[in-house]
């Protein structure tokens, strides 16, 4: 039987919090990201260097033996809740969790080494395979011949910005130098999570798991870490949008009083408090589960995603709405979160598709 889920924050995760928080508001203002995903490099790298090798973040799901902090997903949850908070444009995800957990379930030289490149946070890696794809999905647009690899994947996302790419085809998963493929820019609805074709012709690769079994779940282990994980971004994209509305609505005024204490507007904030309360609970029970290798992780990570997801977006709209005209125009930041909030609850997998496989998985399949 698994141990009873925590889904409290320890002393350390909040001062963890804390840290990340402050950086974030020193180096990653609205009125920042607002200009950069005006430019041809949305991602901030200097913020990624303060964030990766200065604190040592994108090593915290790495074993100190590999040179990472030896933390867990909790801790790795924490850090996407703010970086959810500031739509930073990072490729925290893509790097430091779903590549890192492909790596952490190889065996090969090649993929320690790679594990303590990504670790120190002056290499970036991202696994090659749609931003959509779900855990358990096979992947067969690149195949492998005689120590190279030729195919085509699109909707990667963070691949503008990759050092390497981790590479899955149907004999295993291979290691690919950022200078042997051809990364064209997508349009992406989430600027700050610029997606892009990755195209390989006879690109020279590196094996880095020892059979095509253990590749495959070394994928589906990255993409279920992954989707755990996005949970936190979802659950921090919401708490600032609720906290930013509920200010915004005791600050504007009409009819000589704060909208926000208009009966209508205090029973949809209180609605969104609710959701965002329960979707912090499926978040943490989902980090915890990771954490500590629950044998209801498929469970966990199904019904945060199930949950979570949709509450994003309602966040997003409603607060939207909530603050009139200006949250129409560009130079409010909320349409940031909207798109984010957007295109995360289609990434690693739909919401659909979560519920069926929590149908397979508690055995309530639709007749």
């Amino acid at each position: 039987m698994s141990a009873q889920p925590d889904l409290l924050y320890s002393e350390d995760e909040e001062a963890l919090r804390a840290a990340v928080r402050d950086l974030l508001a020193d180096h990653c203002a609205a009125a920042a990201v607002l200009a950069r995903v005006e430019t041809d490099a949305p991602h901030d790298r200097g913020l990624w260097k303060h964030l990766a090798e200065n604190m040592g973040l994108a090593g915290l799901l790495v074993p100190e033996r590999h040179g990472g902090q030896g933390a867990s997903h909790r801790e790795a949850a924490v850090v996407l809740e703010e970086l959810g908070r500031s739509v930073a444009p990072l490729p925290y995800l893509t790097s430091a969790v779903i590549a890192t957990e492909a790596l952490l379930a190889c065996d090969t030289v090649e993929a320690t080494g790679l594990l303590a490149a990504l670790a120190s946070g002056r290499t970036i890696g991202a696994l090659a395979v749609p931003l959509s794809a779900g855990p358990g999905q096979e992947f067969t647009a690149v195949r492998e011949e005689g120590g190279a690899v030729t195919g085509r994947v699109t909707g990667v996302a963070d691949a503008g910005v990759a050092d390497v790419f981790l590479v899955p085809t149907a004999n295993g998963l291979y290691a690919v130098d950022a200078e042997h493929a051809t990364v064209e820019p997508q349009t992406s609805f989430d600027r700050t999570r610029p997606l892009a074709a990755v195209t390989l012709a006879d690109a020279p690769a590196r094996p880095l798991a020892a059979d095509a079994t253990r590749a495959a779940s070394a994928v589906r282990r990255a993409l279920r870490a992954g989707a755990g994980l996005l949970v936190s971004e979802q659950l921090g994209v919401a708490d600032w949008l609720l906290t930013e509305t509920v200010r915004y609505t005791r600050e504007r005024h009409q009819f000589n009083r704060p909208v926000g204490s208009f009966q209508a507007l205090k029973h949809r904030l209180a609605h969104l408090w609710l959701e965002v309360v329960n979707a912090r609970a499926v978040a943490r029970n989902a980090a915890d589960a990771l954490a500590t290798s629950s044998d209801d992780t498929d469970i966990a990570v199904a019904v945060a995603q199930a949950y979570a997801a949709p509450v994003a977006v309602h966040v997003a709209e409603d607060a939207l709405q909530l603050h009139g005209g200006i949250g129409m125009t560009w130079e409010h930041p909320i349409h940031l979160y909207l798109k984010r909030a957007k295109a995360d609850s289609i990434a690693l997998g739909t919401v659909g598709r979560h519920r069926e496989e929590l149908a397979e998985l508690v055995d309530l399949r639709a007749p």
